[in-house]
């Protein structure tokens, strides 16, 4: 159950922000430590990914765990309303596949990175090191 009116939870969840998150602020200064430069939310690729890294033809989302329902433990549905937020997550995960699906057929190489990836800094920086070796990058 809900421990707050429908009101105050709907104006809880409008307040969420869609760019600098703490999980997309944590990969860009890692992707900067790495020596990797990119460019923010370019609206003119399909889904405004999150990095642009041009020089490597790869970009990146950072997605949230709730939003994107990651099959983790941050990955929840909410009590309240649950056939509303299945069918949202749906749809966010639909339109994930539809924009990764556009990238990769414009050539670029599409990467995900879930926010409770961003607790584990060592293994993320081994992932990017690993990604932008195979892109001529690092």
């Amino acid at each position: 159950m809900d421990t707050v009116s429908p009101q105050a939870r709907s104006r809880m969840m409008s307040r969420v922000g869609r760019r600098d998150t703490k999980p997309e602020m944590v990969v860009r200064s890692l992707a900067h430590s790495l020596g990797l430069r990119f460019r923010l939310c370019d609206r003119n690729l399909p889904g405004s990914p999150d990095l642009v890294f041009r020089r490597h033809g790869v970009v990146l989302f950072v997605h949230g765990c709730f939003w994107h329902h990651h099959e983790c433990p941050r990955g929840t549905i909410p009590q309240t309303r649950p056939e509303y937020w299945l069918a949202k997550f749906a749809r966010n995960r639909a339109r994930d596949r539809r924009n990764k699906a556009e990238l990769r057929h414009a050539g670029w190489k599409v990467i995900e990175v879930w926010e409770c990836e961003t607790r584990d800094l060592p293994r993320l920086s081994r992932r990017l090191r690993r990604i932008f070796r195979n892109t001529d990058g690092l």
